[in-house]
Parts: C-alpha cells; sequence; structure tokens
C-alpha cells in the first residue's frame, strides 16, 4: 500500500494527498506532519518505512469538506485520491492486492465549488495573466457561477486588474513567476505557475474550441494571441486540477479597462470598497449598502462596486430602474418578496455539471424558476423601466423543465443521491413497484397468499420464509394431493415434502421473492439513474439557466439600492460627460451608519463642488484639526461618485458628477516593513503613482501629504505635488493638509479654492462642528486635539509652553527662534507650576448653579435676564 501511495504522491509533490481508506481520508509522511499541525489532530504512526516509522493522520470522509477549507485557507493544495474499485473486487485477484486508487480532484484555491468551501455572496476567481512580446491579457473564471472574462492589460495595469477582480488564484507562466509573485501574493492570491506549453496561443484556441464545442472562435469576438493564452491557460489549468471533467463554462465575454472606472489596490484599500482596514467585510462600504435578497444579487452588487461604469447609458439604465422601485414600494415590497425565494441557480447548475450537485440542487433549480415565473407576473401588471424589461425576457419559457422537475421531485429532498427518496410517487412506475415491495413487502405476499389459496381451493395454504428455501408455499399432505395434479400442478411447482407438510413453489413467488429481496438497492438505483437523466435535462438548459440566473440577480441589486435609497434618504444623482462635481448635502455612508447604531451625534452634512465645465482643474485646498473630519469629508466625495458610477442613488440632498474615469486616493498613514518601507515611503509611492497616471477626468483624494517627514521637506513635497496635480494632471481633486503656507496658492492658482473645518473654542476647549466653509484654518489646534485623546496634563502644559515658544520665535524671525528653542528646558517634563491663586466665589456663578430652565415661565426668564445683567455690571 505504501508503494503505491508514494507512487501517486510523486505526481503531486507540492499537494497534500487526501489518500482514501475505508471511510478516512489518510496522510503520510511530511504531508501527515504538515496536515496535523494544520489542522490541530493528532499525528499517529503505522508501519515502518526504510526503518522509520511512518507518520499519519486522518479524517473522516464525511467530514473533509471541513479541513478542506482549512486547509486552502492556510494556503495548502489537497490531491484527492479516492479508491476506484470495490475492495471486494481486489480480493478476487489475491489477498494482498492492493485496492487501485487515484487522483479524482486537486483541490486549489481557486477551483472551489461547494457551498460549505464558498462564500455565497462572493466570486471565487480564477485568473490567468499572458503575455506575448509587449502585449498583455487577464482572463478570470469562476467554476461555481460558469462566468469567464477576458481583456486586454498589460502589466502595468496588472495590480490595479487584479486588486479590482480579487481573484482567489492566479495561473501564471513560469518564466514570469519570480517577477510576479511578490504582486500576485500581495493582493492576498495564490500564485500558480504552468508551463510555456499551456499559453501557446494555437494549442489554447483548440482547447477552446472543444470545450466550446465550435470549430471556430469568430463568434465569441476577436481574441489576440495574448487572449487566447491566458484563456487556454485557465482552460488548461481546470484540465488539471478537475481531472478531465471540466465545469460547464459560459463563452468569454471580453471586458473593456476604458469601460469601468480606474482604482488602484491602494485606493480600493483606503476607501474600504469590500473589506474594511481591520480585516473582514463588516465596516465596508459593501457591508453598509448591501440589501440584497439573493446569492447572486450579493455577488452582482460587488461586482458593481469594484468595477463602476464609465458608459453613461449603462449608468443611467440602473439608476431608471432604481429611480421606478424607489417611487413604487408596494411594488418593490412585493418583488423582494418574491426574490427571497430564489436559490443560488448558478452555482447548482456548476455543480451539477461537475458531479458535486445533489438533489437539492434540482429542487433548488426548479424553486428558483417558479420564483421567476412569479415575478414575471409581477412585472407584467407594471410599465418597468428598461433594464428591467430586458430582464424580464429571460424570467419565462421554461415551463416544460418546471414541469418535468415538479413531477419527478418531493418537495423537501435529501443532501446525496445515495440518500434515495428524493424521486416523487407516481413519477415512474419501475420505482413505485419496487417501492412498494421495499415498503410493504409483507402485504404482497399476503395479497398472493389470498390468491393462491382461492386458486387451489385450500384455505389453510399458507407463504412461508426461510434461509434456506427463501419464500415456499405450504400445505398439509391431505391438500398437497389435489396441488400436484393437474391443472394445478402447472403452477404449483413441488419443492419439498416433511413430515406434516408438502412445500410448492411458483413462478411468480420465485420472481417475486428475488424483487423483494433487491428491492432497495433497485429502488436506488433507479432513482440514481433517474436522477441521471433529470440532471441531463437541467444542463441541456444551461445557458437558459444562466440568463434568468442574471435576470433575477439585475433585480434584486436594483431592488435592493432602491429600499437604501428610500430607508437612507438617499437621492439621484446626475451623471453626464462633464467634469463637474457638485455635491449638496453629502453624506459618509458607513460612518453615519455607525454613528446611528452608537445613538451618537447626527451626521453633519457638507458640501462639496469642484470643476463645473470649464478647463483646467478645479482643486479644494482643506485645512482645518484632525479629529475635525477632513479625512472623512474626502472619503465621502470620493464614495458619492463611485456610487453614482455604479447605479446607485447617493448619500446626498442633490448630486451632480462628471463622469470620473480614474479615482485615487491617499488617506491615512501604514508602513509594509516587510517590503523595507516606512511609512513615509508607501505615502511617496502612493503619491507618485496618482501624479504619474492621473487624467484630466479623474478625482483625487490626498490627505496630508509630506507629513511622514520634517517639516520642511513636508511642505516642500505638498506644495509641489498641488501645483502638479493642478498644472499638469489638471484633475478634480480635495487636498487636505496641516501645512498652512500651503494656503496662499488659492491667490497664485485659478483653479485652487481654500475650504477648512469649522471649529469652535470655548471656555479653553475645542469643539468641532464637522462644516466644510470656504476659507483657511488660522491653526491646527493640535495640543487641544491631544488634551481630548487623554494625553497626561504635566504633558499638554508642557507642549503649550514649547507651543508659544516657537509662535513667538516665528514670528520674530529664524534667529529669534533658535535662541528661544536654545533657552527652552528640554527635560523640564513637568514645569514648575506657581501656586494656585485663591479667588472669591462668583455670585454670577452661584446664581447659575441655582436655575432650572425648564421649570421658568417666559416672564420668569425675561426677569433673569435682566438680574443677571444687573449682576455682570456689578
Amino acid at each position: 500500500m505504501m508503494a503505491q501511495f508514494l507512487e501517486i504522491k510523486s505526481g503531486y509533490p507540492d499537494a497534500l494527498l487526501f489518500y482514501r481508506m475505508g471511510d478516512f481520508y489518510e496522510l503520510f509522511f511530511d504531508d501527515a506532519v504538515a496536515a496535523a499541525e494544520a489542522l490541530d489532530i493528532a499525528l499517529t504512526k503505522r508501519g515502518k518505512h526504510l526503518g522509520d516509522d511512518i507518520p499519519m493522520c486522518g479524517v473522516p470522509v464525511h467530514a473533509a469538506e471541513g479541513y478542506l477549507l482549512t486547509l486552502i485557507r492556510k494556503g495548502f493544495r489537497v490531491a484527492v485520491c479516492e479508491q476506484m474499485e470495490d475492495p471486494a473486487e481486489a480480493k478476487k485477484r489475491g489477498s494482498k492486492s492492493v485496492v487501485k486508487r487515484d487522483v479524482v480532484r486537486l483541490v486549489t484555491p481557486g477551483t472551489l465549488t461547494e457551498d460549505s468551501l464558498l462564500d455565497a455572496r462572493r466570486h471565487n476567481f480564477l485568473a490567468a495573466f499572458a503575455e506575448v512580446r509587449d502585449e498583455g491579457a487577464l482572463a478570470w473564471v469562476d467554476i461555481s457561477t460558469g462566468a469567464f472574462r477576458i481583456m486586454q492589460c498589460p502589466r502595468s495595469r496588472l495590480g490595479p486588474e487584479l486588486a479590482r477582480i480579487a481573484p482567489r488564484e492566479v495561473v501564471v507562466s513560469e518564466s514570469s513567476e519570480a517577477e510576479l509573485t511578490e504582486l500576485v501574493t500581495d493582493l492576498g492570491a495564490a500564485i500558480t505557475p504552468l508551463g510555456r506549453a499551456a499559453f501557446d496561443s494555437t494549442g489554447a484556441e483548440k482547447r477552446l474550441c472543444d470545450l466550446f464545442s465550435v470549430s471556430t472562435l469568430d463568434a465569441f469576438g476577436t481574441f489576440s494571441r495574448a487572449d487566447l493564452g491566458a484563456l487556454g491557460a485557465i482552460v488548461e489549468y481546470l484540465d488539471i486540477t478537475q481531472k478531465g471533467k471540466l465545469p460547464l463554462l459560459r463563452p468569454p465575454v471580453v471586458e473593456i479597462s476604458q469601460a469601468a472606472m480606474q482604482i488602484d489596490a491602494a485606493t480600493r484599500r483606503n476607501l474600504e470598497l469590500t473589506h474594511a482596514l481591520a480585516g473582514g467585510r463588516d465596516g465596508s462600504l459593501l457591508s453598509t449598502i448591501d440589501k440584497t435578497v439573493t446569492a447572486g444579487g450579493g455577488r452582482l452588487l460587488e461586482r458593481r462596486l469594484s468595477s463602476p461604469s464609465r458608459t453613461l447609458d449603462t449608468i443611467e439604465s440602473r439608476l431608471e430602474a432604481v429611480a421606478f422601485l424607489v417611487d413604487e414600494s408596494l411594488f418593490r415590497a412585493d418583488l423582494r418578496d418574491a426574490l427571497r425565494k430564489v436559490p443560488d441557480i448558478d452555482r447548482a447548475v456548476s455543480r451539477l455539471a461537475l458531479d458535486r450537485g445533489g438533489p437539492r440542487d434540482l429542487t433548488g433549480i426548479r424553486d428558483g424558476l417558479g420564483a421567476a415565473a412569479e415575478i414575471a407576473a409581477q412585472l407584467s401588471s407594471v410599465e418597468p423601466p428598461r433594464l428591467m424589461r430586458e430582464a424580464d425576457m429571460f424570467l419565462t419559457g421554461h415551463d416544460a423543465l418546471v414541469g418535468l422537475l415538479d413531477r419527478a421531485l418531493v418537495a423537501d429532498p435529501p443532501l446525496l443521491v445515495r440518500d434515495g427518496g428524493f424521486i416523487a410517487a407516481g413519477y415512474d412506475a419501475e420505482l413505485d413497484e419496487a417501492r412498494t415491495l421495499r415498503d410493504e413487502g409483507r402485504g404482497v405476499i399476503a395479497g398472493m397468499q389470498a390468491k393462491y389459496a382461492e386458486m387451489a381451493g385450500v384455505s389453510s395454504l399458507k407463504i412461508k420464509h426461510n434461509n434456506v428455501l427463501g419464500y415456499f408455499i405450504e400445505t398439509t399432505a391431505t391438500h398437497a394431493e389435489k396441488m400436484l395434479s393437474a391443472p394445478l400442478s402447472e403452477t404449483f411447482i413441488h419443492r419439498q415434502t416433511t413430515a406434516n407438510a408438502v412445500r410448492f413453489t411458483t413462478v411468480d413467488l420465485s420472481e417475486l421473492e428475488t424483487k423483494i429481496l433487491n428491492a432497495g438497492n433497485r429502488a436506488l438505483e433507479i432513482e440514481k439513474r433517474l436522477y441521471d437523466s433529470l440532471k441531463a435535462e437541467v444542463l441541456s438548459n444551461a445557458a437558459a439557466l444562466g440568463d434568468a440566473a442574471r435576470s433575477l440577480a439585475e433585480l434584486d441589486v436594483s431592488a435592493a439600492l432602491a429600499e437604501l435609497a428610500a430607508s437612507e434618504d438617499w437621492c439621484r444623482p446626475v451623471v453626464e460627460n462633464s467634469r463637474a462635481f457638485e455635491v449638496l448635502g453629502g453624506r459618509h455612508p458607513v460612518v453615519e451608519r455607525a454613528l446611528r447604531a452608537q445613538g451618537g451625534d447626527p451626521f453633519i452634512a457638507n458640501d462639496c463642488h469642484l470643476a463645473d465645465g470649464s478647463d483646467g482643474a478645479d482643486i479644494w485646498l482643506l485645512t482645518g484639526p484632525n479629529m475635525a473630519g477632513k479625512s472623512t469629508f474626502l472619503r465621502q466625495n470620493a464614495l458619492i461618485a463611485l456610487l453614482a458610477q455604479a447605479g446607485s442613488f447617493v448619500p446626498a440632498t442633490s448630486a451632480r458628477v462628471g463622469i470620473v474615469s480614474q479615482l485615487f486616493s491617499r488617506v491615512g498613514a501604514a508602513d509594509d516593513l516587510a517590503r523595507g518601507r516606512s511609512t513615509f515611503m508607501v505615502e511617496m509611492v502612493e503619491t507618485a503613482a496618482i501624479l504619474n497616471q492621473a487624467d484630466d477626468h479623474a478625482l483625487v483624494i490626498l490627505d496630508e501629504i509630506g507629513r511622514g517627514t520634517a517639516t520642511y521637506d513636508g511642505l516642500s513635497i505638498a506644495w509641489a505635488t498641488l501645483e502638479h496635480l493642478h498644472e499638469t494632471n489638471r484633475c478634480r481633486a480635495l487636498f487636505a493638509t496641516h501645512y498652512h503656507e500651503l494656503t496662499q496658492l488659492a491667490g497664485k492658482l485659478d483653479g485652487v479654492d481654500n475650504a477648512t473645518i469649522a471649529v469652535k473654542e470655548w471656555d479653553g476647549e475645542v469643539i468641532f462642528l464637522h462644516e466644510v466653509i470656504k476659507g483657511a484654518a488660522d491653526r491646527s489646534y493640535g495640543v487641544q486635539v491631544a488634551k481630548l485623546a487623554g494625553l497626561p496634563s504635566s504633558v499638554i502644559d508642557r507642549a503649550r509652553i514649547v507651543l508659544d515658544a516657537l509662535e513667538k520665535g516665528e514670528r520674530e524671525g529664524g534667529a529669534a527662534q533658535k535662541a528661544l528653542i536654545d533657552d527652552l528646558p528640554l527635560f523640564s517634563a513637568v514645569p514648575v507650576q506657581a501656586a494656585p491663586v485663591k479667588t472669591a466665589p462668583s455670585v454670577l456663578k452661584e446664581k447659575l448653579a441655582g436655575i432650572h430652565p425648564d421649570e421658568l415661565t417666559p416672564r420668569e426668564a425675561l426677569d433673569l435676564i435682566y438680574e443677571l445683567k444687573s449682576l455682570e455690571n456689578d
């Protein structure tokens, strides 16, 4: 057996081998050591190899999916090796014969299909990148849904596109593995190298034609050599991992990069589009706005947020559908109720195609198509907009398939085919007979006994059973003479004579005995055959089912965004082909939701007005203290632009958004120590990417450029960056800074305006009003913010002394400033404080302390004001 294990393992050196032994998958040698540690299970031993103990561990077959998920998440690949014959067959070849085994599947991050291994509301993409000379292409597929995409992608665009798609695994050529490993793994994906032959465009074209059963790919579009290489590598890798059983893929769809807003990885991370900075989905924009009720709708919404459109017609059709459903609240409620009945049709079809499905996938498709027909009936009662009319076209026409599945399947089937009992009674006469014999065998025998007793005229005739004869007819010797004589002897066949009775059989009884003994297995075999026929019928309708699933997802997203807009008081944005960006009463959806959940202060809405269509850049230079809301203001406007182009209403009183070609965000501070990058270096790398790429239709938000280095270095970098955005990029931008010197640029550069966050000082404290107003801040209030953060009072007092000295020195000139710094006692952490001066109690304060405003009448309040005024004068 170990020889067989080692032989099979040699073909999969980079994977853990799950070696089937009865009811367990066993792992041996180094595989066992690695798996035991990763899964936290016991490591044992089995026999010896070359004189050493063989490490071993195992997992039950029925619970293998959970262990697979853990291993995949920890970066392992798993080769699943099954028994290819019954152990009894192996014994026929000799007592020491080994059961035939072979790998039936290679489980990798990008090739998962089981529900338990996948997030229902997220795609699980496998991508492949190919290059032919200077031309690059990126293909990606979700084998759990059949979605297949291809786009031209030079290597310079690979990072942003992978960040948009978020694949779990990326296939690359062996020759480029070293160059691309860091880029791919930084995005959280596994990288898999394949030989150059997998990317050969000629071989790829043949593989694709074979996959889709066509003689040419012309019907699917025009593909470059790089396109064919990437597509072919995907198919080759699926052939390797699925052991020749390819999933049901839709024809490849060509995507155009210019059709979507370009967003790089840093911006996606900074804006927390689909994942929060803390990790996970909670706290992201997606989790805040997701009100979809179907798995397909959830995946579509994530795609929309990850890839907002730049095509005005597409955006308008989506907004039109949302607006219709906002106005039609009762229809929207009924639509969402119907959508809640829709299972994940795409993934059910995919599992069936890969022979990993079961009866519940068939009933899921039946129920989903039933819900689709119900929704189509609802749509016929209204005048829906274009997008919904187009979706409606694919919701009907499935009556034959629904009728078949409805007749064939019970309402609530078991999970697995081998459990049986999923075919409805009355669908197949042969199955009904087998079930009757299995479940009511005694009744059938009793009926036959009565028939034979009447035929022979022997009321005492019995049908009995023993382990030697099986079923037999028994009567007394007196009555046996009649049965041994013609014409009864032609029916009753003598089998045995005992001292007290004579035993007979009949042809019918022998056949019935065989049927009863095999009824259980026969019923299950018939159900398996019927399951295969139903599965084949479903797969023959796969294209129509895919269209229906996409239409249902489209309706779900439109209804969910309408529900969001209605419940959160969002407005329909005006999206146009211009450079305008005008938002009135804009809000940050995530922060607003968090404030509401905490029961705190309401979110303060703010306006933003950038370019109005005239030539040149339009930049707001935003100053003000930390904690006042500058970063929130920057982010909320970026999210409003993104939401508008994704086809959603936006959190504002009104919004006018000129198409944003690129969205860039440089907000927050983070280092990258693993790659030797300080916080400042990360800041500069991200800023460089913006300045080198942003065009005149980009929207850029920058926060505190230059803060990671010395003051004058930082100020000069921020100054030059702002000038470059204005003069070279000529884009729309929000530029937040602490360098008040930059506010002078508003008077020198036509496209720059100053704005600030309003604050109010009261009794030595700073109050943040979170209101954005035109103008420049005169100070940063850093010491006050430090006080709010809880720094010790001694540190705050010391900071005030140093700040006053520095500001005085700055006013008097550089030499005076240096002298003052030299005079400061640097290690006086706790300055000597004067003895507190006792002051007389304030009559005014004592009077105010005793007043209860809620108890005053208007006349008493007026009298009190005069009294307090007189006390002040005293």
